[in-house]
């Protein structure tokens, strides 16, 4: 029985301590040290457990959303750091681990976004693009550009039309001018000599006062250089600039004037929520809208200010001495007379019942002497008080920062009154003095205002007002007890070094006071004096000293290309010119004399009929013929793929492109070209890939034969009408080469068909 009694007891404290201990504390202790070795991930689980086991402990709970905050926190900037070094794939795990640890963190979210699409661009960047339905092709960015068939250097002189210079230029590169009605004839002359297509279309529109568009890449439109033409004409671009350094709405109306007044636009807005600026205009403004915006877009430097301010007050006061009596009072009374005297006067009130037959009979009974006492004081007090205060203030450059240390004291102001009426003793009213009062607040101690300015010498400038104040005491101001405040102040404008230590302000204030108080005459007496007066010494001294140093801890940071000037066109035109268009083209080389062949009878690898010297200095081309087929649902046909003025081909592989929702490549036939008229059996590779609309093929001549030269059919295409549509039929990539396996270079075109229903 004993035992048992025992044994419950034993187990009631056990219970009564497991009751006692709170519930889930070793957790939250394991979970607090693993935050401090900061192991973030090991601390959110600590304190999941912690608040799982006690839910209702705020204090729990509060630590668990800090762990998960820094938990995120960690992985983000671990996957930062993996991207940048070309870590992907790594980069999306930490992403991922940040959502995991805190699910509302959307920076996580947005940067595992970013990432992914990242990786993405990286595995399709060599991939063509997949065709698109007509109706939902992404929008054009940019208006077209302009790529001729070929780009060969000319050299022409004429003296005609300015349409049949153009025209001229156009067939020699291969380009389409179309005219505005309102261009007028205009006869010019123009002197080539080995320049660039682009400069050709320069010199021929400014002589004939003409702006030239781009319609399609191989199209180009003529029209006057007006001011009307161009507004109906020009393509404009729309274009949000995001500007990722301005701190404040200022900033953004600063740079939106600068763009408007440089470059007369007319279509701008700002939207400072987003710290950015929208600009619809030409593409050429545009351009020179973003080198203006990369170049003032900085970030701001900035400054830490390093403030020491140092003030001492001491105070000695020594009051030694004996005050003696300084006035005696002497009263007669009889009845009817009092008398009183003191030192130096003395006053008789005479009355009716006082006669100088009464003083005769004046006794020690009828009047009484009061003599005060003297003090005797000794006071030696010393005081000194000494407060250093070393507040750092960190600006950016051109704002101004405030550093306030102290206190508020309120001060009355407005209209005030005192208290009128008779006092409580008199019974009457009494009207309270702060009837109409308004109070504001005086900042009393240490006040720092400063407006810096870094300089690209690592010199700052700084705009400083710096005041320090104290309350000496209160006055009573109509019935209202005001303070009374003490203030040394100092504002001026100084430039500085960085590091530089300047002692802006050295205030010394001294107040030495002397007061005695005795007898007249006694009180001066070398040595008795002591014994007939009191003498009290009074010095104070106030002394403050402010310290300045600056600190740079950002500088602005400009580029060369920051510093680089641009060409941005005449004051009507502003436009950007690309230093390829400047300069002259680099000379071709001599082109080679064809090779002495063999008559025919003794080589049957000759070169293809119609081949000359005259073919070896033209432009080698491609192209489909026809170049636009016109086909039914289900009907097929064969193209032609031409080459012309080709010199010494050997092997040519080549990647067509269409769109396989609308037409398919069935076949690919022998030419006759490279077989030399069919001579010779040629090799013919060729790889359909019908799902992407693409096709590979590469045709070879028999190895240890020569090229062929001259102009032909190069292969027949079999064409299959799929469905109603557009299509192009173009070659994307093709890498042609002689007998001595080197590239031979061929201008391309491309086919259009149509399929009807």
């Amino acid at each position: 029985m004993r035992q048992d009694c025992r044994t419950l007891i034993l187990c009631a404290g056990l219970g009564l301590l497991a009751a006692g201990c709170p519930k889930g504390h070793s957790e939250y202790d394991l979970g607090a040290k693993a935050e401090n070795l900061q192991d973030y991930d090991a601390a959110l689980d600590y304190y999941q457990k912690a608040v799982k086991v006690d839910p209702h402990n705020a204090t729990f709970r509060i630590r668990l959303n800090q762990a998960r905050f820094e938990a995120g926190e960690m992985h983000i900037k671990r996957g930062l750091e993996m991207r940048k070094r070309g870590e992907l794939d790594g980069a999306v795990l930490e992403f991922q681990k940040a959502l995991a640890a805190d699910p509302s963190s959307s920076i996580a979210d947005q940067e595992l976004n970013r990432t992914a699409e990242i990786i993405a661009e990286k595995n399709h960047a060599n991939e063509a693009p997949p065709p698109t339905d007509h109706n939902q092709q992404p929008l054009a960015s940019m208006p077209p550009e302009m790529k001729p068939l070929s780009r060969a250097p000319i050299s022409m002189k004429m003296s005609n039309d300015a349409k049949i210079v153009f025209d001229t230029i156009g067939k020699e590169a291969g380009l389409t001018m179309v005219y505005d009605p309102d261009f007028q004839a205009r006869r010019i002359t123009v002197d080539f000599n080995n320049i660039t297509l682009e400069q050709a279309l320069e010199i021929t529109a400014l002589e004939s006062k003409a702006v030239i568009k781009p319609v399609t890449e191989n199209t180009l439109f003529v029209y006057p250089d007006q001011v009307q033409k161009r507004r109906d004409y020009d393509e404009e671009v729309v274009k949000t600039f995001y500007l990722s350094n301005v701190t404040q709405p200022q900033d953004i109306t600063e740079i939106m004037t600068g763009l408007r007044q440089l470059f007369d636009l007319k279509r701008i807005q700002q939207v400072n929520s987003q710290n950015a600026i929208i600009v619809r205009d030409t593409p050429d403004k545009l351009m020179l809208i973003q080198k203006m915006i990369d170049d003032i877009d900085k970030a701001k430097p900035e400054v830490l200010i390093q403030v020491e301010v140092l003030q001492t007050n001491m105070d000695h006061l020594r009051d030694l001495g004996i005050l003696p009596p300084q006035q005696v009072s002497v009263s007669v009374n009889n009845g009817t007379t009092t008398t009183s005297a003191t030192t130096g006067t003395s006053t008789n009130t005479p009355t009716n019942g006082l006669t100088f037959n009464n003083l005769k009979h004046l006794n020690s009974g009828n009047y009484s002497i009061t003599t005060p006492t003297a003090t005797a004081t000794a006071i030696l007090a010393d005081t000194e008080t000494k407060i250093i205060q070393n507040p750092e203030i960190r600006s950016v450059d051109g704002q101004i920062a405030h550093l306030k240390i102290g206190q508020r004291i309120p001060v009355a102001t407005g209209s005030f009154q005192a208290g009128v009426g008779v006092g409580a003793t008199g019974g009457a009213g009494f009207v309270n003095p702060l009837v109409n009062t308004q109070f504001t607040y005086l900042d009393v101690g240490v006040n720092v205002d400063v407006t810096p300015r870094v300089h690209p010498d690592r010199e700052v400038s700084m705009r400083l007002k710096i005041e320090v104040s104290s309350q000496l005491g209160v006055v009573n101001i109509g019935g209202i007890s005001q303070p009374v405040i003490s203030s040394r102040t100092i504002e001026h404008d100084i430039r500085l070094k960085e590091g530089e230590v300047n002692i802006l302000g050295g205030l010394i204030e001294r107040t030495d006071s002397e007061n005695v108080n005795g007898w007249p005459g006694f009180a001066k007496l070398p040595i008795l004096g002591r014994l007939f007066s009191d003498k009290k010494v009074d010095h104070q001294a106030d002394e403050v000293l402010i310290v300045l140093s600056p600190r740079i801890v950002r500088m602005p940071y400009w580029t060369r290309a920051n510093l680089r000037p641009l060409l941005s066109g005449s004051d009507q035109n502003p436009q950007v010119t690309r230093e390829s268009e400047l300069r002259a083209p680099q000379p071709q080389p001599a082109a080679q004399p064809p090779r002495q062949q063999p008559p025919a009878s003794t080589n049957p690898t000759t070169a293809a009929p119609g081949a000359s010297a005259a073919n070896a200095g033209a432009v080698a081309k491609m192209r489909f013929e026809p170049q636009t087929l016109t086909l039914k649902a289900g009907q097929t046909a064969t193209m032609g793929l031409v080459v012309e003025n080709v010199n010494d081909l050997y092997s040519i592989p080549l990647l067509l492109q269409y769109d396989p929702k609308v037409i398919s490549v069935e076949e690919v036939q022998h030419g006759g070209f490279l077989s030399n008229g069919g001579a010779q059996e040629i090799s013919i590779v060729s790889q359909p890939f019908k799902d992407k609309g693409q096709y590979i093929i590469s045709a070879t001549r028999p190895p240890s034969t020569p090229g062929v030269s001259g102009s032909g059919t190069l292969l027949g295409l079999v064409v299959k009408a799929v469905a109603p549509g557009t299509s192009p039929l173009s070659i994307v990539q093709v890498n042609a080469k002689d007998s001595q396996q080197k590239p031979i270079q061929l201008v391309t075109s491309e086919a259009t068909l149509q399929v009807q229903p």
